[in-house]
């Protein structure tokens, strides 16, 4: 079953700049060496060119070349003081529930980007971010290391399966994307606006993923924290600090007293995005 669209999918899907010029560049360097054949250098050269731009946008996560992409909350938001906590690659039995009980102590609210392979495995754990008040992300169905690759069929697919699993676990459909590591296609904007979602990155990240010294991942998320900011870690696979423990659990109180700290208020992000 298709999962719910929230925007109005009669909306026309427009490319960004840059897809529709590479469109056009393509389109050129066909016709190109076909009215004169020595110009079939210039034209390889403009192909070439472009590609390197599209790998630029496929590549850098926070990048809006390929099109919408929010990594700051609305000026409203940061206006009233609010940020935003977000949460990746779960749920996880290990992690997530403990993550649930520090945001619960603080009495704060957080967007979840959810693996919806691990979501169909938890769904006790879906529910419960749910009725602690939190938001749940599409993080793709099974978070694939070739995710950027994949034709428009197979994101449609991907995706729409997360879709429907993250609403029949959690009870309600994303409106929020995040594509696995922040990869993502050229051709994934037109599949989000098809299926009414919102890509959404980041304004900072501690690599939780890669790092286990809690103090370096925790000043990473800190340094020039503002209002409206975006900022990522990582419930489900994370770094280990020296004593074994994952580097969240011992990330997120520090980060949670900086942001009190700074009068800052976490908000999910449908609260702080304008629709």
């Amino acid at each position: 079953m298709s999962a719910v669209v929230h925007r109005d999918s009669a909306n026309r899907w427009w490319p960004s700049p840059l897809v529709a010029a590479s469109i056009g560049v393509h389109v050129v360097a066909i016709a190109a060496p076909c009215i004169e054949l020595g110009l079939w250098t210039w034209a390889l050269l403009a192909v070439v060119a472009n590609q390197a731009l599209l790998t630029l946008g496929v590549l850098w996560p926070r990048s809006r070349l390929l099109g919408p992409n929010f990594t700051r909350l609305s000026p409203a938001a940061a206006a009233r003081g609010e940020i935003a906590l977000t949460f990746d690659d779960g749920p996880s039995p290990e992690l997530t529930p403990k993550v649930l009980d520090l945001l619960a102590s603080r009495g704060m609210r957080a967007t979840f980007f959810c693996v919806a392979e691990k979501a169909a495995r938890h769904p006790e754990l879906m529910r419960e971010i749910a009725l602690r008040g939190h938001e749940v992300g599409n993080h793709s169905h099974s978070h694939s290391a070739a995710f950027a690759c994949l034709g428009l069929r197979g994101l449609r697919r991907d995706i729409d399966t997360a879709q429907s699993i993250l609403m029949e676990t959690a009870g309600r459909a994303p409106r929020f994307f995040r594509p696995p590591m922040g990869f993502r296609s050229p051709l994934l904007d037109p599949v989000l606006h098809a299926l009414g979602l919102r890509l959404v990155t980041w304004t900072r990240r501690g690599y939780d993923t890669l790092h286990g010294d809690a103090a370096k991942v925790a000043a990473r998320l800190e340094r020039d924290l503002a209002a409206g900011d975006i900022l990522l870690l990582h419930d489900g696979r994370c770094a280990r600090t020296p004593s074994g423990d994952p580097v969240v659990l011992e990330v997120l109180p520090r980060l949670l007293d900086a942001i009190q700290g700074q009068g800052l208020k976490p908000v999910r992000l449908d609260q702080a995005i304008d629709p």
